[in-house]
């Protein structure tokens, strides 16, 4: 019975230990670089994505929500912030979507 109740115990160890990693991409359809990705639960307090030098035009970029924030809803607000200081309009997204890319045009 002990041993079982330790191969129970570390399989359920094993299992929690695993955190999923909720991804999603970003292409900028702009003639500019995104220079910051502000995200807000809502759509008045924003927070950023680290997307270190930024994304230049034209390019696809994977970015991974931080554990922290996998306790808010799916639906999220979103803003990119360009290299010459404009911000796009925000826009909502469900990050619960399978495979979703955001486009900022």
């Amino acid at each position: 019975m002990l041993v079982l109740a330790l191969v129970v115990i570390g399989s359920s160890l094993a299992i929690a230990g695993t955190a999923v990693e909720y991804k999603f991409k970003v292409h900028n359809n702009t003639d500019q670089a995104i220079k910051k990705i502000l995200a807000s639960q809502d759509g008045k307090k924003y927070g950023y994505f680290d997307i270190g030098s930024g994304i230049p035009a034209g390019a696809t970029v994977e970015l991974v929500w931080n554990e922290s924030t996998d306790t808010e809803n799916c639906e999220q607000t979103f803003k990119a912030v360009f290299a010459d200081g404009e911000e796009s309009e925000p826009v909502e997204f469900d990050f619960c979507e399978k495979g979703l890319v955001l486009e900022f045009k």
